[in-house]
C-alpha cells in the first residue's frame, strides 16, 4: 500500500518554522502583512480566504481582509489593488480567483505589484521562474515541491508527467520540476493517447479539474501521485483527478483528497508572504 503523504503534516512543518521566525521579529516591532480580496460569494472561495486569515492569525501576521459585492466594477476593484501596492504595512496581496462575470483576471493579476505578488502569477514572477531567478513562486506548484522533499521523494532524473497547462498549477510545476532536474511532459485535453504518456512516469502531478480523471491502468506499479485536484462530485463528495481506490494500491506514494496538496497551497502563501516581507524591509 503506498505511503500516503499528508499536506497537513507537511504544512504544519512549513508553518511552525514560519512561527520561529516570526518570533525573531518582535524585537523590530514589524511583522509580515497580508491583504486577501474576496469578490462575490464563491462558496469554496470564502472557505479558503477564511483558511487564510485564520493561517494569518496564528503565525503572528497582520492581515487585512476586503470582502466587495459580486457587482463590483473593474475599476474599483483595481483601484482597491493600487492602493494595497501603496500601504508599507502589507506585504502580499491576494485576490481570490475565480472573479465573477465581467472582471478581467489577467488586468487585476497585472495590477498587483510584483514585489506583493504572494500568488507567484504575475508576468514578472513567471518571468523570473522561467529564467530560473529567484522570486514568488505560484503556491500550490511550489507546495508540491515542498511536499516531494519533505517526504525525501528525489525527483532529479526522473520522468515526470504533468496533467493540465494552466497558468496557475501546470505551466508553473513543470518549471519548478525541470529546475529540480527532472524530465518533464505535460499533457493536456489534446494529448493522444494520454494514459500511454502517463503509465511512462515515475512522478504523476494531476492538475486537470476533472475527477477521478486518471484511471487505475494509466500509472505504473510503484509511481508517485500528486493530486491537485478538488472537484465536487453530485453527492458533495469531495475527490481529486485521480481515481484514488485504484491508484492507491499500486503507488509508491500518493496525496489524499482532502488533506493532501490543498494545506500545502496555504502555508506556501504564508511563506511567499514572509519572503516578499523580507524583500521589502530588508529584515
Amino acid at each position: 500500500m503506498a505511503l500516503i503523504m499528508d499536506g497537513n503534516a507537511t504544512a504544519k512543518a512549513v508553518q511552525e518554522k514560519l512561527a520561529l521566525d516570526v518570533e525573531k521579529l518582535k524585537p523590530t516591532g514589524k511583522r509580515p502583512g497580508l491583504a486577501v480580496v474576496l469578490v462575490g460569494e464563491d462558496p469554496a472561495s470564502k472557505v479558503y480566504v477564511g483558511r487564510k486569515k485564520k493561517a494569518c492569525d496564528t503565525l503572528g501576521y497582520y492581515s487585512e481582509e476586503y470582502k466587495l459585492p459580486a457587482d463590483t466594477k473593474e475599476e474599483d476593484l483595481l483601484s482597491l489593488i493600487r492602493t494595497l501596492n501603496a500601504k508599507p504595512e502589507v506585504h502580499g496581496i491576494l485576490v481570490q480567483f475565480p472573479l465573477p462575470n465581467g472582471l478581467n483576471q489577467q488586468k487585476v493579476i497585472e495590477t498587483i505589484d510584483p514585489k506583493k505578488d504572494v500568488d507567484g502569477m504575475h508576468p514578472a514572477s513567471l518571468g523570473k521562474l522561467v529564467a530560473g531567478l529567484p522570486g514568488l513562486r505560484s503556491c500550490t506548484p511550489a507546495g508540491v515541491m515542498v511536499m516531494l522533499d519533505h517526504y525525501k521523494i528525489p525527483v532529479a532524473g526522473k520522468n515526470v508527467v504533468v496533467i493540465g497547462r494552466s497558468i496557475m498549477v501546470g505551466k508553473p510545476m513543470a518549471l519548478l520540476l525541470l529546475e529540480a532536474n527532472a524530465t518533464v511532459t505535460v499533457c493536456h485535453s489534446k494529448t493522444q493517447n494520454i494514459g500511454d504518456v502517463i503509465k511512462q512516469a515515475d512522478i504523476v502531478v494531476a492538475a486537470i479539474g476533472k475527477p477521478k480523471f486518471v484511471k487505475g491502468e494509466w500509472v505504473k506499479e510503484g509511481a508517485v501521485v500528486v493530486d491537485v485536484g478538488i472537484n465536487r462530485t453530485p453527492e458533495g463528495k469531495l475527490v481529486g483527478d485521480v481515481d484514488y481506490e485504484a491508484i492507491a494500491p499500486k503507488a509508491s506514494a500518493i496525496t489524499p483528497v482532502p488533506g493532501g496538496v490543498g494545506p500545502m497551497t496555504i502555508a506556501l502563501l504564508m511563506k511567499n508572504t514572509f519572503q516578499a516581507f523580507q524583500q521589502q524591509t530588508g529584515l
